[in-house]
């Protein structure tokens, strides 16, 4: 009931808001340019996102299909298994899904979304069949998809990219304070699921994982910044990244040979999958794209922004971030959005301006909750999503939050 209530309110909003600008302030070209988003959005979301993701998703469900009869996908969950299985009490041992989570949160801390997204799909679905209740998201569902839209990355090798293509001096430079961002958004989204499921975190178990993890983060971190110069660190991500991804693949096929497995025919078994995926999500794609336009075409989210600099500056607050806030505000939303609000930030500011910076820490230190959650959901036919979208909200909000103090920090004179 969450999406539908959320559906509709954007809808509902972005009309008021437009009567406003056509009313008071004249505005004859607002509801053309909202009429005319809407068919911009739906085509994105068949063209530019569905039809493309086709084509990833066949091959990484074929990909995955042979690491299964590989024996890969059980190995990884007997791996992770101690800590899956405090943090998703739900699933069994060594079940697939654990095995599926752990490649897709691996993808994504390499940078790597289009390996990512058909992990994560092949993830819910594997979640999906210990849910008792297939209409509604369990409680493993829900927190994987919170620590998913907390989007814990590594190497924001896309951003760096990005702000070498518009001259930025030191590309590399916002590497550490995205990390911080995104790594507090996903601890305060972990923090916040468990509380919610009444999870106990506080066993040797958890504790020394996220401590591992945390020491592995701060390691790289010291690495990076006291061996590395700014071109090695864009170098070593970049190729680190992809090695590993093909250094994957390879270890599945070998693995399959090894147990004497038609390779071949297990790829294009799983490869099957991939495009009726793609059929059954492209409703929730366009509904959801089509609702968010409708929302940015109208000019909430400007409004939204002077709002927040008006009561920043009457509590006295330093208001510089401010500028940069509605890539933070559109990342929920829609990824393409915020990457191009980021894009926009930088021309308009510069790239190696505090809000220039600062937009694209705001694009690194979160995922796109609203996209991921009709895409995860909607793909095993989830109509009810609980608290999975308010406590992704809360993780993006910690990412936010986080971005703002490290970027004062790293960057603001």
């Amino acid at each position: 009931m969450a999406l539908n209530y959320l559906w509709v309110a954007f809808f509902l909003i972005a009309f008021v808001v437009a009567l406003i600008r056509l009313i008071f302030f004249g505005d004859t070209e607002i509801f053309k340019l909202i009429v005319d988003g809407t068919f911009e959005s739906a085509k994105t979301g068949v063209m530019d996102i569905a039809l493309p993701l086709a084509g990833i998703m066949t091959l990484w469900l074929g990909i995955m299909n042979i690491g299964e009869k590989a024996g890969a996908i059980s190995f990884l969950s007997r791996i992770i298994g101690p800590f899956f299985s405090r943090i998703f009490p739900e699933v069994p041992k060594n079940h697939p899904a654990t095995g599926h989570m752990v490649m897709n949160f691996s993808a994504n801390l390499l940078g790597l979304d289009n390996a990512a997204t058909p992990f994560g799909l092949k993830a819910m679905q594997s979640l999906q069949e210990i849910n008792p209740n297939k209409e509604t998201a369990s409680n493993a569902q829900i927190m994987f998809l919170v620590l998913h839209t907390s989007g814990l990355t590594l190497i924001p090798l896309a951003i760096m990219a990005q702000r070498a293509i518009l001259g930025a001096a030191d590309p590399s430079d916002i590497f550490i304070p995205c990390m911080i961002a995104t790594y507090v958004a996903t601890v305060v989204g972990l923090i916040a699921v468990a509380l919610k499921q009444k999870i106990n975190l506080l066993n040797a178990v958890v504790i020394s994982w996220l401590g591992g993890i945390t020491l592995g983060i701060a390691a790289l971190v010291y690495y990076f910044t006291n061996y590395l110069s700014k071109e090695e660190i864009q170098a070593v991500s970049k190729v680190a990244s992809n090695v590993i991804l093909f250094s994957i693949i390879i270890a599945f096929i070998l693995g399959a040979l090894r147990k004497k497995v038609n390779v071949y025919e297990v790829f294009i078994e799983g490869a099957k999958e991939g495009f009726t995926t793609c059929i059954t999500i492209i409703p929730y794609l366009v509904g959801m794209l089509v609702a968010i336009g409708v929302l940015r075409n109208s000019g909430v989210l400007g409004y939204i922004v002077d709002g927040f600099t008006w009561c920043f500056v009457h509590m006295g607050i330093n208001t510089d971030f401010t500028p940069a806030l509605p890539t933070a505000l559109i990342k929920p939303l829609s990824g393409s959005g915020a990457k191009a609000m980021m894009v926009d930030t930088m021309k308009t500011y510069g790239p190696d301006s505090f809000v220039g910076r600062l937009s694209c820490v705001f694009n690194g230190s979160a995922d796109t909750t609203f996209y991921i959650v009709a895409l995860y959901f909607g793909s095993v036919g989830i109509k009810r999503t609980r608290y999975a979208i308010p406590f992704g909200l809360i993780a993006d909000l910690a990412g936010i939050i986080a971005a703002v103090l490290v970027s004062y920090l790293f960057f603001h004179k």
